[in-house]
């Protein structure tokens, strides 16, 4: 599309001597491949008719080699169809450099630190952490794509009230601090375990008075294991093991599902250094002392106050973060922070980030924070961690599993994720999501199943071929659907470019199922082996198979050979 909004442009200049903005649409195929709305835009500046100012551009227009035909419709719109020349160069391009057609360079020599997933130690991954994993893991890959250098980070509490709970619950179990005893639990159950412990922990504190003075009392020996290097004393060799567990757990997931982060910034390190950095603004007058705690008072920018230290002289999450900030500036410098969390965060990130604004603007300007949506398993209760009956991201790998065997026979791993992560994708970033296992497995609708069957039929087609001799004449005249096909594969720079500046993973997922049922319309009306257009067709499969290749890897997804 840069091309040929360069093209108009230029057009508009020599006819008018205007540098007008030009914006190009995809208009219905039976109205053209382009469509652009300039002259309506022109028509007050000029003082001219538009429809007189669209016939002296599409006149210009004509007399490039860009177009077939170029038409004036309605008031002034003018609509273009690509020449079979122009959509011929394309295809060479595709093919000749498939890894980088179309990629933008939104993000060349920039930094970019993206921070996502955020699970706690000592509880267990739920479906939200896998969400936010695949939905990182995309827009990470996005940032990539556009050239752009990023740094995948987590962050996670590995100490606070959730670990007194459940470090309490397993002093309960072992009968004492008894750190021996954690021997007996099987390898293969300690996050289970754990997560027991958690929902233990969580409904004693609630419900017994006498466990909840133990609990915080817990809270205040967590945060002295690290102020005293403690290592040794029962109690923290309870927590230090049970921490690991949770961390092996972490990554052990974290490999299954492909997802692979270069640093883990845990609260206990955080939370020094908020502390201090509060402290420190709070006598520059940033944050203001409030009846023994001290808080950022966010009225006056239309927000709310919160506090970051509490009055106990603990850092809240609201310092850890800030602290969190301050290490991932110290660590990257760099030029964006993406930070992607659930919905339920969006008002209190904006008072730590406006709070953060106050002594480090340019920290502040440069991140961005995206959130989610819950995602909910189709005729499920509500999910509760106090309950225990929330969805864990394992789950989620076996009903789809499940799911597959029941219509296949038998699921890898590949095929399982692929599901997974196009359902969790296909959909805007924002809103609630319902999942539902079977529908994500479909094969003949939208689904990650669909897109990776499409890319196994087309390499199955080119292994029957001999793609290496086709060539094609710049003058070719493509059919119907071999000419559909290829205009849709020239709009995966625009797609891209969309996607890249919106952060959008849905963007792909929505072009690469419009591009798979194009490809099946082509597929079933035009032969390939042994037919006199084999040549031209052969290149067409290639082209749309690395296409599809390039932007399932882009989700995350991959794109077998065989099925």
């Amino acid at each position: 599309m840069d091309e040929m909004v360069k093209t108009v442009t230029e057009v508009v200049r020599g006819l008018f001597d205007i540098d007008a903005e030009v914006v190009l649409t995809r208009p219905e195929p039976k109205f053209g491949d382009y469509a652009t709305n300039v002259a309506l835009a022109l028509a007050g500046q000029l003082g001219k008719n538009p429809r007189e100012i669209a016939e002296q551009i599409a006149a210009r227009l004509r007399e490039t080699n860009e177009f077939e035909s170029v038409e004036v419709a309605g008031a002034g719109f003018i609509n273009m169809r690509l020449s079979n020349a122009y959509l011929v160069r394309e295809l060479d391009k595709m093919l000749e450099a498939p890894d980088t057609y179309g990629r933008p360079n939104a993000y060349h020599d920039k930094t970019v630190v993206t921070e996502y997933s955020d699970p706690n130690p000592f509880k267990v991954l739920h479906v939200g952490h896998l969400y936010t994993s695949i939905v990182g893991d995309a827009i990470s890959n996005l940032i990539e794509t556009a050239g752009g250098e990023v740094h995948r980070v987590n962050f996670g509490g590995d100490v606070g009230l959730h670990v007194a709970k459940t470090m309490w619950a397993i002093i309960e179990a072992l009968g004492g601090e008894n750190p021996k005893k954690l021997a007996e639990i099987p390898t293969d159950q300690h996050a289970k375990w754990l997560g027991e412990c958690y929902v233990a922990g969580t409904r004693a504190y609630e419900d017994d008075p006498t466990a909840k003075t133990a609990i915080v009392e817990n809270n205040r020996k967590i945060y002295a294991l690290f102020k005293n290097g403690d290592t040794e004393s029962p109690f923290a060799q309870i927590y230090w093991t049970c921490r690991q567990w949770s961390y092996d757990y972490f990554n052990d997931f974290y490999d299954r599902i492909g997802s692979k982060f270069e640093k883990y910034y845990p609260e206990s390190e955080t939370a020094e250094v908020g502390l201090a950095t509060v402290l420190e603004q709070r006598d520059k007058g940033v944050y203001q002392d409030s009846n023994g705690a001290v808080i950022f008072d966010g009225e006056p920018y239309g927000l709310h106050a919160r506090v970051f230290i509490n009055s106990e002289g603990l850092p809240t999450y609201e310092a850890k973060d800030v602290g969190l900030a301050m290490l991932k500036w110290q660590d990257y410098h760099f030029d964006k922070s993406v930070i992607i969390t659930g919905n339920e965060q969006m008002d209190y990130m904006k008072v730590v980030i406006k709070s953060i604004e106050q002594f480090a603007p340019n920290l502040a300007e440069n991140t961005l924070h995206l959130t989610h949506g819950l995602v909910k398993l189709a005729g499920a209760e509500k999910m509760s961690s106090r309950k225990g009956n929330f969805l864990r991201a394992v789950d989620v790998l076996d009903l789809v599993a499940d799911e597959y065997k029941k219509a296949q026979g038998q699921a890898d791993d590949a095929a399982v994720l692929g599901a997974i992560k196009y359902a969790f994708l296909k959909n805007r970033l924002g809103a609630d999501l319902v999942f539902e296992p079977h529908e994500s497995i479909n094969m003949t609708g939208n689904s990650g199943s669909y897109l990776q069957y499409s890319h196994a039929r087309a390499r199955s087609i080119l292994r029957k071929t001999d793609f290496a001799s086709s060539v094609l004449a710049k003058d070719v005249d493509f059919d119907e659907y071999e000419r559909s096909l290829v205009v849709k594969l020239t709009e995966w720079p625009e797609v891209l470019t969309a996607a890249v500046n919106e952060l959008a993973p849905h963007v792909v997922c929505t072009y690469l199922y419009e591009l798979a049922q194009n490809f099946n319309r082509f597929y079933e009306n035009s032969r390939v082996e042994g037919d006199p257009r084999a040549a031209i067709r052969t290149r067409l499969v290639a082209a749309y198979a690395d296409i599809l290749r390039g932007g399932l890897a882009i989700l995350g997804i991959t794109a077998p050979d065989k099925m």
